[in-house]
């Protein structure tokens, strides 16, 4: 028999589940357990295909609009992403029975846009066209007070209808060198505007980050558990390309390995996006142990402590 090659994994830690991501998903599974199937959930409640697959086992119906949901007065959970405030609206209007499981801190974001808007400011946002987290922090307010930049080239071209009247909020799963160049430039053009308190990037992108800066330069390759629609996740393959690991993929499951690059390595960098259960990382990690005799160890870089109670509507303690 001849013995296996010997691969070390340096597993990154945090990894995988935020509290927003656990908090959506509990929603779902508590809304199926208090009300029955089906329940509707506008958009994939997270970008996680394997997540959103057991979960329409288990009697959840994806939508895309609110005009799929029969007048049924069953369920409708609004995703972790944020919705525009159209939609709670439209909602409200048919009388649906809306349950939203937007992420807190995504929440914040709508209310910083929303105060600064009060405030008589135009309103940067830094993010990613069409993603819904974007969609819906623009839809908290009228058309054309919230302005789109993408790149570090558009917020050198933004011109702002009065530079001293003038407010930035991001989105919460962005690179973080990317974006603090971005708000570099534009703090630089316009001096006197205004930002966040407190970073809009969460704390769970900031910390997925900053393991994969430490482990990237120190394997061969690095395999980011996460699916392709998952901003986050592909963040976190760009800030791991970027430390030096360039051998560095995006997988959603065991099977989108390609063992013609991870075939021959001695050293494997792995983590999880956000919204990537713990299931999928072993399972890579067995897909290795298939291959190699395999050393894990874990690389941590902070200590997640952070807990999200269910919307109002699904707490034991809410009324009937």
């Amino acid at each position: 028999m001849v013995a296996k090659p010997p691969v070390r994994i340096l597993l990154c830690a945090p990894r995988g589940f935020c509290a927003g991501v656990v908090r959506a998903i509990d929603a779902v599974e508590r809304a199926l357990e208090k009300y029955g199937a089906p329940v509707f959930v506008r958009h994939e409640i997270v970008h996680n295909k394997y997540v959103v697959e057991g979960l329409r086992k288990k009697g959840a119906i994806f939508i895309e609009e609110l005009d799929e949901v029969p007048d049924t007065g069953r369920p409708v959970i609004f995703s972790a992403h944020g919705v525009p405030k159209s939609v709670p609206e439209e909602a409200e209007r048919r009388q649906l029975f809306a349950i939203d499981a937007t992420c807190p801190l995504v929440t914040k974001v709508h209310r910083e846009a929303m105060i600064h808007f009060k405030r008589g400011r135009e309103i940067v946002l830094v993010g990613h066209a069409k993603h819904p987290e974007v969609i819906g922090t623009m839809g908290q307010l009228p058309r054309g007070a919230v302005a789109l930049v993408e790149t570090a080239a558009d917020a050198r071209a933004f011109q702002p209808r009065d530079p001293a009247k003038l407010a930035y909020v991001t989105q919460t799963t962005l690179s973080l060198d990317d974006t603090a160049e971005i708000v570099a430039i534009l703090k630089q053009r316009f001096p006197s505007m205004v930002g966040p308190h407190k970073e809009d990037i969460c704390y769970a992108t900031t910390n997925r980050q900053e393991a994969v800066k430490r482990v990237a330069p120190r394997v061969d390759a690095m395999i980011v558990v996460g699916a392709p629609n998952s901003s986050n996740s592909q963040r976190l393959r760009e800030v791991s390309m970027r430390a030096g690991c360039r051998a560095t993929a995006l997988a959603q499951r065991a099977d989108d390995i390609d063992w013609e690059v991870f075939g021959k390595i001695r050293s494997l960098g792995l983590t999880a996006g956000a919204s990537a259960p713990e299931v999928l990382v072993e399972e890579i990690i067995d897909a290795f142990a298939a291959r190699y005799a395999v050393e894990v160890e874990t690389v941590s870089t902070a200590d997640e402590d952070v807990f999200f109670p269910l919307p109002r509507e699904l707490r034991e303690d809410a009324a009937e």
